[in-house]
């Protein structure tokens, strides 16, 4: 703690600045002119109680008094503080692990110690967001060997909580992404779950997507469960579908992606470290990976996926993973709904085996499905598709599902947006191309995944044969005005759909 001409009262401005932890003081401050702070200056602010490390801004208005210090959201959150509390300025001390840092950005291979030292410093809030991006940046671009990725994927793994689930097999499975609609992750908990196996699954929200497994699922049950939580769904129903935020697993990957999203920088490296430190830290032992690839996905080539298949393979090895990478078609979106509640629809369409269920969504969940029961060695290699077609048939994978959900705290049926619009073909031919990017991003500005209910509801696939007047899908959003700005988006891109 500092002496009392470094303290000042705490005042809330509701500034909000994701995981950023910004300070704010005024110009004419006695503590900025003693201490010599200049805007964007790292500093230590503390409480009785704890302290935080955070980047400071310098008001010249009367918003604060000389006497205030305000802080952003995140960071009054983490300092657990109080209007009008006393808090305490100071320099802050050399962040040792930065000269690690400067060490990669000009290509020097790192170690376990270093990696570790740099995750800490990362989990403890001492990085700014401009050091963030330099680790991120020296990182990318095929910067690490494989070993260094092994190395990064341990130290993230140690950087948080991990669940034990006292038992010899644990399943996981997880998608590289790109794929709008793409929501086989409920199915198959509900589908591997019933059958016996244990699936404590945690998923992220949207990051760049109209929806991720979180979103869709939030919209049927409790998503945002604390670990204590998930322990008590999974030791009684064997499985779980929840967001893994509040879990602590893996922090780090946390505040790494929105600062990746933030460069649109998605490196080999880092992709590895972040899937597989969250399946080792969940407590899995046998994981899928699904890679996706199209013109339009993630990966593009089949040359990219197949060696990240070899490199998530090792590195798996490496953490103690046993990890199995499929190769899968992403040249278009799966099932029709793309949104929070339209994917939600799909999924409880294929559980209770209707009639009118995506059959694309279907015969994928199955295929990842007998997989992971293959890969866990409790189904005869050869049998796993149809092992799983069985028990969803059966309806046990529906009836698993619908206890989950409770088991999280509530079931909730799914409600579609107020406004809707038809689009319907100009011409007749053949669909030749979806663009997974531009109708992700059509869903996105209706106004998902934000408001559950809005998205697509796509009626056609590749190589259908359409008429002039079909329909080709349904935009749904919760207000006229995001349904028209989505209309916008889609005059001025005539490309989404290719018919010819």
């Amino acid at each position: 703690m500092e002496q009392n001409s470094n303290i000042l009262k705490y005042k809330h401005l509701g500034i909000y600045t994701q995981n950023e932890n910004v300070v704010y003081m005024r110009e004419d401050c006695h503590v900025c002119i003693s201490e010599g702070f200049e805007a964007l200056t790292r500093i230590r602010i503390s409480n009785v109680s704890t302290s935080i490390v955070a980047s400071l801004n310098i008001l010249n208005s009367d918003i604060l008094m000389p006497n205030e210090i305000g802080l952003s959201d995140s960071a009054a959150e983490k300092l657990n503080v109080s209007p009008n509390e006393t808090l305490y300025v100071s320099h802050l001390e050399p962040i040792e692990s930065l000269s690690l840092v400067r060490a990669k950005i000009y290509n020097q291979k790192l170690d376990y110690n270093a990696y570790n030292e740099i995750i800490t410093d990362i989990v403890e809030g001492n990085y700014s967001n401009i050091h963030l991006s330099a680790f991120i940046t020296a990182c990318a671009g095929d910067r690490m060997d494989i070993d260094e990725i092994s190395d990064l994927t341990k130290a993230m793994i140690a950087s948080g909580k991990q669940l034990d689930w006292n038992k010899e097999i644990v399943v996981d499975k997880h998608c590289i992404g790109g794929l709008p609609g793409n929501r086989t992750t409920p199915l198959i908990v509900a589908i591997v779950a019933a059958y016996g196996l244990t699936m404590p699954k945690t998923s992220s929200r949207a990051i760049t997507s109209p929806a991720g497994t979180a979103d869709t699922m939030e919209v049927l049950t409790n998503v945002t469960l604390s670990s204590e939580e998930i322990k008590n769904v999974v030791e009684n129903e064997g499985g779980c579908i929840v967001w893994g935020g509040t879990a602590q697993l893996s922090p780090a990957d946390d505040v790494l992606i929105k600062i990746e999203k933030a460069l649109d920088i998605d490196s080999e490296g880092q992709l590895i470290a972040s899937v597989l430190s969250k399946k080792a830290a969940a407590g899995s032992t046998h994981v899928i990976i699904d890679i996706p690839v199209g013109e339009t996905a993630k990966v593009r080539s089949t040359e990219m996926a197949q060696q990240l298949k070899e490199h998530m393979e090792t590195v798996g090895k490496a953490v103690g993973l046993k990890v199995k990478v499929v190769i899968t078609d992403g040249t278009q979106p799966i099932g029709r709904g793309i949104g929070p509640t339209l994917e939600a629809i799909d999924i409880l369409k294929v559980l209770k085996n209707e009639a009118d269920a995506p059959k694309d969504l279907l015969e994928r969940a199955l295929f990842l499905a007998g997989e992971l029961l293959e890969l866990s060695g409790k189904v005869e290699k050869g049998k796993g598709r149809k092992t799983a077609q069985k028990v969803l048939e059966s309806g046990k994978a529906y009836e698993k599902f619908i206890a989950i959900c409770k088991a999280q705290g509530r079931f909730s049926k799914p409600v579609l947006a107020r406004y809707k619009v038809e689009i319907k073909s100009e011409k007749s031919g053949i669909l030749k191309r979806i663009d997974n990017r531009k109708i992700a991003k059509l869903a996105k500005l209706s106004g998902a995944p934000k408001s559950k209910s809005a998205g697509i509801s796509l009626n056609v696939h590749l190589n259908d044969k359409i008429e002039k007047d079909q329909l080709l899908y349904t935009l749904y959003a919760e207000s006229q005005g995001e349904l028209n700005y989505a209309l916008d988006y889609k005059n001025s891109h005539d490309d989404i759909i290719a018919i010819n």
